[in-house]
């Protein structure tokens, strides 16, 4: 069989790429996962900690709120301790994001209009010029400007385009072009909507996120909808995924949206069915504790996990590293497709986390010899 399958290719939208601290976003730059901490920024250890976790996750880019002064004043230590760049989220008070600029903020995520005065948009794009910041604009339907929600009578996806548009403007007017915009909504059906149209009409990288998603499964579902619709379309090119879960949460959902369409390919891809009564093994608890204890490996590779022999040895041979329940608590383990020896139920755990870490390590060997990143 040909290894080119165009049906699974995502044709991406062409546009133009900024940067995000040493993160390119846009063009042809792998799409990145992002998320926002919850701790009190002002409590500047707190939120390093979340960060810490967040980037063992994967994240790629992290926000973090400035509300107050005591906020952007922990800005410093924070970026400085970030391994990651960090973006200022900044409401209404412009002097918030100079302080955020000068902190070190990678960027900047504001609502031009809602900064004030022509004057003050200046002064924001001064300050984000001067300390290579790139600018984030976040159209909300929860929050559109008074004239639009009298003009369309409701959120819909003209009056989100017709405001990103407006915000574009106002830092195009200012010769700042190092912008990225997204327009949100919690309903799916409207934040595909606008975000189709607006990939239409501009060519700046688009932020990718269905807001105030919900808890961890609803939250999870609607993303993967309206951001795995988009990304099936080839629009977008930054992702956040809004759960009311922990900000690595985020993460890691945003990452298997990504592995579920081929655009990124980081960590460990478990196949696994979801159980009956032929399973020779708890199927469930399995790969829960995998999931947990895998979880370290940035190295892509894949690994099946199936209870019984209906479909466990079709899948073991498309994986790396297969198992599949078998009788007598003697369960079958594949390695490259191919059968290769059993393993006892009380070992099993162990012995395919061993198998896991093993194979990672000699595809980062191989990568190293041949002198090739790992795949992110």
């Amino acid at each position: 069989m040909s290894s080119i399958r165009p049906w699974r290719t995502v044709m991406r939208r062409q546009c133009r790429q900024i940067m995000v601290g040493s993160v390119p976003v846009g063009g042809d730059a792998p799409i990145t996962v992002q998320t926002m901490t919850n701790t009190p920024t002002a409590d500047a250890r707190a939120t390093i900690d979340q960060i810490r976790r967040c980037e063992d996750a994967g994240a790629d880019i992290i926000r973090v709120s400035c509300p107050d002064e005591a906020s952007t004043a922990a800005m410093r230590e924070i970026t400085r301790a970030a391994r990651i760049p960090v973006v200022a989220d900044i409401h209404f008070h412009y002097k918030r994001a100079l302080e955020a600029a000068d902190a070190g903020a990678a960027c900047l995520r504001i609502n031009p209009g809602n900064i004030g005065s022509s004057d003050r948009v200046a002064e924001v794009v001064r300050a984000a010029k001067a300390n290579g910041c790139a600018i984030r604009i976040g159209v909300n339907a929860g929050s559109l400007e008074k004239d639009l929600l009298e003009k369309y009578g409701e959120p819909c996806p003209e009056a989100l385009v017709e405001s990103a548009l407006d915000h574009i403007k106002l830092l195009q007017d200012h010769d700042f072009h190092q912008y990225k915009v997204a327009v949100k909504a919690s309903d799916v059906f409207l934040a595909v909507a606008a975000y189709q149209a607006l990939s239409e009409a501009v060519d700046c990288p688009l932020h990718l996120g269905i807001t105030e998603a919900g808890g961890l499964i609803g939250g999870t579902v609607k993303s993967a909808i309206g951001i795995g619709s988009l990304l099936w379309a080839g629009i977008g090119d930054t992702i956040r995924v809004s759960l009311s879960a922990e900000p690595e949460e985020e993460v890691r959902v945003g990452f298997e949206i990504l592995k579920a369409l081929g655009l990124r390919t980081r960590g460990v891809r478990i196949v696994s069915c979801p159980s009956c009564a032929r399973q020779g093994f708890d199927v469930i608890r399995t790969v829960e504790a995998l999931e947990k204890r895998l979880s370290h490996i940035k190295t892509p590779l894949s690994l099946s996990v199936l209870g019984c022999v209906v479909n466990g040895p079709g899948e073991a041979r498309e994986t790396d590293i297969g198992l599949t329940g078998g009788g007598n608590g003697k369960h079958m383990v594949y390695l490259s497709g191919v059968t290769d020896h059993t393993i006892e139920s009380e070992a099993m755990l162990d012995h395919i986390v061993r198998l896991v870490e093993a194979k990672a390590a000699e595809l980062e060997a191989g990568a190293a010899a041949d002198g090739d990143p790992v795949p992110a």
